[in-house]
């Protein structure tokens, strides 16, 4: 028996309809895998796009040679970070690539304490990049400006640098020292936890370290350790805790005076440690990576002062590989 031709369109109405729910449904599924996707590849990546971005990333010779008491350091520098994005080989991710920017603007002042040279430095950075690549086959992009997180640091001598006037400095001949630093990173940086990339980590971290300092003739050996320590994002995308466990730090550096305030360092550093937990369940990201760099700094008369600086990756296991410039004036008075 012929169906009635409206019996046929009702038919093929309902035919479309349960397509279209099935094609919705699809669509929901795909759009929840995304998203999952998305999630994991912040978890992952998130260190590369901020300021903090690959703390450890962080090259500075001659971070602990005494200066003399009174004297005032103020200090504008410009980085650029650049390169791939390493993860997990199991995961769909490809061609990952991150670029940040940042300017920073620091003060510091060197005093006496208990008899030793110390010195106080606070740090305001503005950063802005962006990050890009395939995920599932699929190619993402995002952008972020905004100012990062405020850093504090003090350094204090504990041995061959007592704390000297600026006539005593300039008499002084160059001898081993053995300094401590703490840095704090304090969450005051742009973050919004509606959005899974941020410029803030929203969460503190400090940095305690130990940094020898030897002088051999026109070289100077110095090596440092430390380890950072995080506190946790309470309020992570979506409500969620996000954790990371100690990152340890190691610097090497070997420098060169031409003459004084002109001399040229090359630079070695090795971080391992730091995987993350989201929500109780622990994320296969521990960074086990290394770099090497130069850095040359110029006087520029006699109150300034010009930095070069450059690093690139030498191995790197998960987290960013990038490649670094940066250039920073400093101005010096008493």
């Amino acid at each position: 028996m012929r169906k009635h031709p409206r019996e046929k369109g009702a038919a093929g109405a309902r035919f479309a309809v349960a397509g279209s729910r099935l094609s919705d449904r699809r669509q929901d599924r795909e759009g929840r895998t995304s998203r999952r996707w998305a999630v994991a590849l912040v978890l992952l990546a998130l260190p590369a796009l901020l300021p903090a971005h690959a703390p450890a990333q962080e090259l500075e010779p001659r971070a602990y040679s005494p200066s003399p008491v009174g004297a005032n350091f103020l200090i504008l520098s410009y980085a650029r970070s650049a390169g791939d994005v390493i993860f997990d080989p199991s995961l769909p991710f490809s061609d990952v690539k991150a670029a940040v920017n940042s300017a920073v603007l620091a003060y510091g002042r060197v005093f006496g304490l208990c008899g030793r040279s110390a010195s106080a430095a606070v740090l305001a950075p503005y950063a802005w990049g962006s990050m890009s690549g395939n995920v599932a086959e699929q190619f993402r992009s995002i952008e972020r400006a905004g100012p990062a997180d405020l850093r504090t640091r003090l350094v204090v001598n504990l041995l061959g640098g007592p704390a000297l006037s600026p006539r005593e400095f300039a008499q002084r001949r160059p001898r081993t020292t053995l300094g401590t630093s703490l840095l704090v990173v304090v969450p005051t940086g742009q973050y919004d936890p509606a959005k899974l990339i941020n410029i803030s980590a929203n969460r503190w971290a400090v940095k305690p370290e130990l940094g020898l300092s030897h002088p051999v003739g026109r070289f100077t050996l110095e090596t440092y350790a430390g380890v950072w320590l995080f506190t946790d994002n309470a309020d992570f995308y979506g409500g969620s805790r996000r954790e990371q466990a100690p990152l340890t730090a190691f610097q090497a550096h070997v420098g060169y005076a031409f003459k004084p305030r002109l001399w040229l360092a090359g630079d070695a550093t090795y971080y391992a440690g730091g995987h993350t937990t989201l929500d109780g369940v622990e994320k296969q990201d521990r960074q086990e990576n290394s770099r090497l760099g130069l850095t040359l700094s110029v006087p520029v008369g006699r109150q300034f002062s010009l930095k070069v600086s450059w690093a690139t990756g030498v191995t790197a296991r998960i987290g960013s590989d990038f490649n670094t410039f940066g250039v920073a004036w400093q101005a010096v008075w008493f």
